[in-house]
């Protein structure tokens, strides 16, 4: 139960924005076109590393700074 709970502190601790994750997304608005909430997300991303995004919302398989929007809805018809 110990680690359960010092995951979810970690977890709570990480989804938190900064300073750095906002000024990124206000970047991520004008250089982009992105609406707040998508560029918070993008934002996010690439602030913590990650490869990917999995969202129909961006442009498929495009890189957004250093990472890849992906449509995991494209070629299921």
């Amino acid at each position: 139960m110990a680690a359960f709970r010092q995951a979810e502190d970690r977890n709570r601790d990480s989804a938190a924005p900064n300073e750095a994750i906002v000024r990124e997304a206000v970047r991520g608005c004008a250089a982009y076109q992105l609406n707040w909430f998508d560029a918070y997300l993008w934002s996010y991303a690439e602030h913590y590393g990650l490869p990917e995004i999995l969202t129909e919302d961006f442009q498929h398989d495009r890189l957004y700074g250093t990472v890849r929007a992906v449509n995991p809805f494209v070629g299921l018809r």
